[in-house]
């Protein structure tokens, strides 16, 4: 009777301490499982799947007509959908659209979209959304500096070429927006209903379903962008149609998404919610994923890496990406390409590589990246080769040619412009090293934040300054065409008529081997005029917690957590 009335006692005590540590807070503790409990969490017990992540800045823009840096799109690929999607084998398939058609010409393609797709709010997704989205994009009002990417459309170039006046004369402006409205109506794509969108293309471009995958060609609601603008600068208006919502948006600090319950595939989303926190400094993130406070970390400390090897936590995915230096080619001397070239020549790539990056990247004397396919003729930078070597010795005999050229005796001032990260520091203040010792010129560093550097390089306020660029598409062409005269992401300021050509003449085609000849042959006059200086190819390392699956990481794309999962 005793024993039993002590235990019975014990019970209640226990019980009344477990109410009061719920009321008072404190770390959740689970109970071991009674004799013949399985032991097994009911899904009462077992919380949210909240994966956590870090993201290197403030969105500039989570608008997909908008957005123009990995700082964006990571975001968007998991709020938005576009027409197809991409497989973690970099296979494209189904995803707003359930299947498509195309002629013969390559010309006209037809997309059929599936049935009780949703926008966040539970509109539904529209083929007009998609006609509306891009034509946004085009539109020169909007000022999209992606907007060459749909130039591929009937009429886009025209369209989004468009010069605007500036007149307040209330006529001029309504005779420029009959014309604009114009040139809308001519541009290559169409709703022709509610589940139809007829493209048709300037010319045949044999990777458009891939680009269909890209953000800039996801849809936007267009009933809330001309009821509500501005609906993607806070999560309480914004309207998405992909896996995920934007639900919680602290600006400089943390953004939140939640799994959609409008999205057509929601039952293979595992996640309940991600968080993003906005972190420019890499060893801060790798110190929150050290003390779990982050479930995945991209990119690492550079000085992190060489431990990492042997750790089950550490990755190293493909990238379709290179890391390279913008030279203003409208600041003198860098308008000289012999002074170009010497730069190029006095770095030690292979040092920068091994001593500093040290994530595996491969040293780069070319402009694109190993991973695209030549057709069935192998790997196109490979084919390609190295384009230029490293050599001090002909780098001070150009170095001095070429400033003699521009009237100087000696290298003036100037600097690298970097955003701020430990890694771009570390690179910077190495190359800035090897030119003191190889070339006897000094160099200073200036730290921006990343959409300062943006904002800048396309003002071309700058002399030299740090960049990287990850493939929108698998072709040559996503690099090849950053540099065409005029092109909005040639912040080198170069121009080089006999390579605008060659670039004319490999989208047009529909051959492959004419196609990629003219890119070789555009790619050595790149490297032989030197406008950019190639230092490395990236890689992909990061470490992810063991207990989260189903990340995986596109040769063009940061990796992905949709379908990812966190074993309990």
């Amino acid at each position: 009777m005793k024993k039993k009335s002590f235990y019975s006692f014990f019970a209640v005590f226990l019980a009344a301490m477990l109410m009061l540590a719920g009321c008072f807070g404190g770390k959740e503790e689970t109970a071991k499982p009674a004799d013949g409990d399985s032991g097994k969490k009911t899904e009462e017990t077992k919380g949210p799947k909240v994966l956590k992540l870090n993201n290197t800045e403030e969105p500039g823009a989570l608008h997909p007509g908008l957005a123009q840096g990995t700082h964006d799109s990571w975001i968007l690929e998991g709020t938005f959908e576009g027409l197809t999607k991409k497989t973690p084998e970099g296979k494209i398939v189904e995803g707003m659209a359930e299947k498509w058609e195309t002629s013969e010409d390559g010309l006209t393609w037809t997309f059929h979209l599936r049935d009780g797709i949703k926008w966040s709010n539970g509109d539904p997704v529209t083929a007009e959304d998609f006609e509306y989205a891009w034509k946004f994009v085009l539109n020169p009002k909007n000022a999209s500096t992606y907007a060459y990417q749909l130039y591929y459309l009937k009429g886009g170039t025209e369209f989004n070429s468009f010069k605007l006046t500036k007149s307040k004369d209330s006529k001029k402006l309504a005779e420029q927006d009959k014309k604009l409205k114009e040139l809308e109506d001519k541009v290559g794509v169409k709703a022709k209903d509610e589940k139809t969108l007829e493209v048709t293309l300037a010319s045949s471009t044999p990777y458009f379903l891939d680009l269909t995958s890209f953000y800039t060609y996801y849809p936007i609601s267009k009933k809330v962008q001309e009821a509500t603008p501005k609906w993607y600068t806070e999560a309480s208006t914004f309207v998405s149609n992909g896996p995920f919502k934007l639900t919680e948006w602290k600006h400089k600090e943390s953004l939140k998404i939640e799994k959609n319950e409008n999205y057509y595939d929601k039952d293979n989303i595992k996640l309940d919610a991600v968080t993003f926190a906005v972190i420019d400094k890499e060893t801060t993130a790798y110190q929150m994923y050290q003390n779990g406070e982050l479930d995945m970390v991209y990119p690492i400390p550079q000085d992190v890496l060489p431990t990492l090897k042997d750790n089950k936590e550490f990755h190293n995915g493909p990238d379709l990406s290179t890391y390279y230096f913008n030279l203003n080619n409208k600041v003198k001397p860098f308008n000289n390409a012999k002074v170009r070239k010497a730069l190029a020549m006095a770095i030690d790539r292979k040092t920068i590589v091994e001593n500093v990056a040290q994530g595996g990247q491969q040293p780069a004397y070319s402009i694109v990246p190993p991973g695209i396919p030549e057709g069935d003729n192998g790997d196109y930078q490979e084919n390609g080769g190295d384009l230029f070597s490293e050599n001090v010795d002909e780098a001070k005999k150009l170095l001095t040619e070429g400033l003699k050229e521009e009237g100087l005796s000696k290298m003036p001032k100037f600097s690298i412009v970097y955003n701020t990260n430990e890694a771009h520091k570390k690179i910077a203040e190495a190359i800035q090293e090897m030119w003191r010792k190889n070339l006897d010129i000094n160099v200073t560093l200036e730290n921006v934040e990343f959409q300062v550097k943006i904002d800048r390089e396309h003002a071309g306020d700058y002399q030299i300054s740090r960049a990287g660029w990850i493939g929108d598409y698998v072709d040559p062409m996503t690099f090849m065409d950053l540099w065409v005269s005029d092109g909005p992401y040639n912040d080198a300021k170069w121009s080089n008529k006999e390579y605008d050509q060659y670039i004319k003449v490999a989208k047009e085609s529909m051959d492959t081997a004419t196609r990629m000849d003219a890119m070789h042959k555009a790619e050595k006059i790149l490297m032989d005029e030197m406008p950019v200086l190639p230092i490395y190819f990236y890689t992909k390392p990061y470490v992810l917690k063991e207990n989260v699956t189903g990340f995986f990481t596109p040769i063009n794309r940061y990796p992905q957590y949709i379908y990812a999962d966190i074993e309990n």
